[in-house]
């Protein structure tokens, strides 16, 4: 899996390309910590590009919720495909976590 990086005024960008599974989560885990480290809190995560996500990458996404909370950020989703969009709603995710339909909306959740 390869992430593409992309500083916003307001918020990082992350897009991970291909699958996000168990072999690849520590990879996403790694760079989403180095971000907070940074202080980093408003991450925009762009699944255009992701085939594919597990629940080792869900648990990523999951595992840093309350820190970025903590710190007055989120994570905000955007152009989730259909199938990536299925199982955040069969998880119930999605009442967690901030979808949005495509990039142009994304600023507008980032206060």
């Amino acid at each position: 899996m390869q992430i593409k990086e992309e500083q916003q005024e307001k918020y990082i960008s992350l897009a991970p390309i291909g699958d996000l599974d168990a072999n690849s989560s520590m990879q996403m885990d790694e760079v989403i910590q180095n971000k907070i480290d940074a202080g980093v809190y408003n991450i925009h995560i762009d699944c255009s590009g992701l085939q594919y996500i597990s629940s080792a990458g869900l648990g990523v996404f999951i595992s840093f919720m309350d820190e970025l909370s903590a710190n007055g950020g989120k994570f905000v989703f955007s152009d989730m495909t259909e199938n990536i969009l299925k199982v955040f709603q069969l998880l119930g995710l999605e009442s967690l976590m901030t979808i949005v339909n495509n990039k142009n909306e994304v600023l507008t959740n980032f206060s």
